[in-house]
């Protein structure tokens, strides 16, 4: 058996979707906040120096920016969520991604053979 085969046959494709996006999700609005946080460290350190103090706003705009769109896409993703009947805005807390992502890689260990689903796996359909 191939190794495509055999990905597919041991992972919900829906499951593995929901996970991207959830760790879409995650991973912007970390890296927002960091770059906040980095332009706020960049102000306090421009010493009064014009160009520094207009990247270190530029970099806190974009971080705000970036955050904003980030929200805006949680609303998008469970909008389309609702219209085609999908929970999709479960997978998009931290508990539920690491849940999911223990539940994908134990499936990928054992080789499928695990009979235990992950919890609300299957609720999507």
């Amino acid at each position: 058996m191939d190794s495509a085969t055999m990905v597919t046959s041991q992972f919900d494709i829906l499951d593995l979707m929901n996970l991207a996006v959830g760790l879409g999700f995650l991973a912007a609005g970390v890296l927002s906040i960091l770059y906040m946080f980095i332009g706020g460290i960049s102000f306090i350190l421009s010493g009064g120096q014009e160009d520094k103090i207009r990247q270190a706003f530029n970099t806190i705009r974009y971080a705000i920016i970036g955050l904003m769109v980030t929200l805006l896409s949680v609303g998008l993703v469970s909008f389309v969520g609702l219209i085609f009947d999908y929970e999709l805005t479960t997978f998009i807390s931290f508990d539920r991604i690491k849940e999911l992502m223990l539940g994908l890689i134990d499936r990928a260990v054992s080789g499928g053979s695990s009979s235990n689903s992950l919890p609300g796996s299957g609720t999507l359909r």
